[in-house]
């Protein structure tokens, strides 16, 4: 009797169909027998004793499309991987948590990581081989996949002493140790303007960003560079970030269309990009820009964080009001194929006048600047033009934009994370309120509403939504994320229930995320039960690390309510890594972000007489760069019951003449108090400079 077709069979055995993973689903009409990572899956390795092929990808993620149409789409593939083999697939996006663990066995085998993660396990799960993307047919110097499976079989079925050697040597250097090699110390003032300086020397002094190719964005290491260059006066790292900033915003990287920065470039001059956008990275580059913004008014910097926002309300919004994850890089199976360009397609949407003007400022030529097609860019010319240049070049790009909509649009992942949303719903918020945008601020709070009443269960927060169903257990990174969108939303808004809600997230984490003796966060809960080790860490990856943003919200926490036991966790944190600090710098800089805010908590109370306004003194904070601030008004009535913490530097204070005042306190001082807004900036800036030798 003949075999049906393995692509029947699977209509039935394909349990990815009861998925809302919009990669997970991506997989669903494999003739793979794919199971979903869970308590089923793991059971069913067990009960066969089959060792595990774990596949580990994401939705936009191009090789991840390449493999499954080379290997996962093929009946005879399919035959073997099914035979030899208990097959689970993982959206890492939905399960960071998996990703984690198998990632860093990935790493422990001495392999670069990346995605998609092939890892191969034994039936309990335990790691003992992997690999990233492997070919059909061998090249690329990789092997082949059909040989891999066959070999990695034969192996877990003839050399189990081999394998269970592996296995327990990955599975030992993977539990959390107790670091007792560093020097348990918080770095200084001294040491971090040091360290500044000496991270220096990894930026491209001539096109911003980290020297060599590929260049991704890297924002948590210019965000250091950023704020400890105001901090101690150091003019060379402000410019590089801004070097890079503007090389991004006019690079390729950046859609000059339809706002919104991609993943990241191929080469060293941002010119071509890896064509999905991230909800995370605009987040972070939003975030930075509003905070250079601020400081160097520059047009070109308010103009991308308005496309880039126009972009999110316009295509990221889901229908219940959370962010969407990610655009793909790919439609038609081609990357990059909505995004280019060719000359002739220019000149007929614009018109010859049109068309020669837009080719020559957007790098369009007949022959292409990638591959024969062009990606629009502005690098051969970074300055903006006149005013009448621009709005003229505006009028274009919106007809391009709306021919480039009637093509096959890339793939769309539409479920809802909360750690991402957390960046973005913290980094929309700082910005509505620099560029005075209550549109922008009304958007951040819908996405904060839902993620805190529909991502949820009890007083535990969930990280993945979609198609009406909330799932995967949260990560530290959700908590710690949504607490800094909180504490963001708190400042802007002065809404004591966001204050509350970062209060009782933190109460979470510390229950459930909290290693005691170690210092940290784990990334799982204690109670999530389907992983073999709890992670725990404090290296920035394409996303802030939950442990270093925890130092700088607890510390805004500590400033909100006095209480000693939020600074002393934030120092707890910073020292139980300060080992792993010490001997990775550059993979660490968003603790060193916190350590900045653990050394310098900034303050800026204003104190508002009976019937007085302060709009005036918070338009002026537009002007001038404090990142991490809390920003409390507060009015007379209720200064002078205490409502400010004994702790707090401005405890007490008064307004002054009868205006609002506003008092800049840095550590435990506090500016003269000032009621102008000229004099308010003028404060901050004094107030927020430390020089170091």
């Amino acid at each position: 009797m003949t075999d049906a077709p393995l692509q029947e069979r699977a209509a039935a055995g394909n349990r990815l169909r009861r998925e809302t993973s919009p990669y997970l689903l991506q997989h669903r009409d494999n003739p793979v027998n794919w199971w979903a990572w869970g308590p089923e899956a793991l059971a069913e390795a067990k009960r066969t004793g089959k060792p595990i092929l774990l596949s580990v990808g994401y939705a936009a993620c191009h090789w991840c499309h390449v493999m499954a149409h080379e290997s996962f789409e093929d009946d005879e593939t399919a035959r073997v991987m099914n035979d030899l083999f208990v097959n689970i697939k993982v959206d890492r996006e939905e399960r960071p948590d998996v990703d984690a663990i198998y990632m860093a066995a990935l790493h422990e085998l001495g392999e670069q990581g990346g995605w998609p993660l092939t890892m191969f396990l034994t039936s309990d799960a335990e790691p003992f081989w992997g690999g990233t993307y492997f070919p059909k047919e061998s090249r690329y110097g990789r092997p082949a996949f059909l040989h891999v499976l066959k070999e990695i079989a034969r192996v877990y079925r003839d050399e189990q002493g081999k394998v269970r050697q592996n296995a327990d040597t990955l599975k030992d250097r993977l539990a959390p140790k107790l670091d007792e090699s560093g020097p348990d110390a918080i770095p200084g003032d001294a040491a971090l303007a040091d360290l500044a300086r000496r991270l220096l020397q990894l930026v491209d002094p001539t096109h911003g960003g980290m020297r060599g190719a590929p260049k991704f964005p890297q924002v948590q290491f210019f965000n250091f560079l950023w704020r400890a260059g105001l901090r101690y006066r150091l003019p060379n790292p402000l410019e590089a970030v801004e070097l890079t900033l503007t090389h991004i915003a006019q690079g390729g990287i950046y859609d000059h269309l339809g706002g919104g920065f991609a993943r990241y470039s191929v080469d060293e001059r941002w010119l071509v990009p890896h064509f999905e956008k991230m909800l995370y990275d605009n987040a972070l580059l939003l975030e930075l820009m509003t905070e250079v913004w601020r400081e160097t008014k520059s047009p070109l910097l308010a103009m991308r964080a308005s496309e880039t926002v126009d972009w999110l309300l316009r295509e990221m919004v889901t229908e219940e009001g959370g962010f969407a994850s990610s655009l793909d890089a790919d439609s038609e199976g081609e990357e990059g194929k909505f995004y280019v360009w060719s000359l002739a397609q220019i000149e007929e949407v614009l018109g010859p006048d049109d068309a020669k003007i837009f080719a020559e400022i957007y790098d369009v030529t007949p022959e292409g600047n990638f591959e024969g097609h062009n990606i629009l860019n502005r690098i051969n010319n970074l300055q903006l033009r006149d005013a009448t240049t621009e709005a003229r070049l505006t009028l274009m790009r919106e007809k391009l934009l709306a021919r480039r909509a009637a093509r096959v649009r890339p793939g769309f992942d539409d479920k809802v994370l909360a750690d991402w949303n957390g960046l973005m719903i913290a980094a929309l918020a700082k910005a509505a309120d620099a560029f005075d945008r209550p549109d922008w601020l009304a958007a951040a709070e819908r996405a904060f509403a839902f993620v805190s009443t529909r991502m949820t269960s009890g007083v535990r927060l969930l990280h993945s939504y979609r198609a009406g169903e909330a799932k995967a257990p949260a990560t530290a990174t959700d908590y710690a994320n949504m607490i800094k969108a909180a504490l963001a939303l708190a400042s802007v808004t002065g809404n004591v229930d966001d204050l509350n809600r970062a209060r009782a997230w933190t109460q979470v984490l510390d229950h459930h995320y909290w290693a005691e003796g170690h210092g940290g966060y784990f990334l799982a809960a204690d109670d999530t039960g389907d992983l073999i080790v709890r992670t725990i860490n404090a290296l920035d990856d394409a996303t802030p690390n939950a442990n270093g943003t925890m130092v700088s919200n607890l510390m805004q926490l500590y400033l909100w309510t006095g209480e000693e036991r939020y600074r002393d966790r934030a120092e707890g944190i910073v020292r139980g890594f300060s080992g792993d600090l010490s001997r990775n710098v550059f993979a660490h800089t968003g603790l060193l972000t916190g350590a900045l805010d653990l050394l310098a908590p900034a303050q800026i109370v204003i104190v508002v007489p009976e019937g007085g306004d302060a709009r005036e003194l918070r338009r002026a904070l537009a002007n001038v760069s404090l990142p991490s601030a809390v920003v409390q008004e507060i009015s007379e009535t209720l200064a002078s019951r205490g409502t400010l913490p004994e702790s707090s530097p401005a405890h007490g204070k008064t307004p002054i003449g009868g205006k609002p005042t506003a008092y800049v306190c840095i550590g435990p001082q506090c500016s003269m108090p000032v009621t102008e807004p000229a004099a308010l900036v003028e404060a901050v800036k004094e107030a927020r400079q430390l020089r170091v030798t």
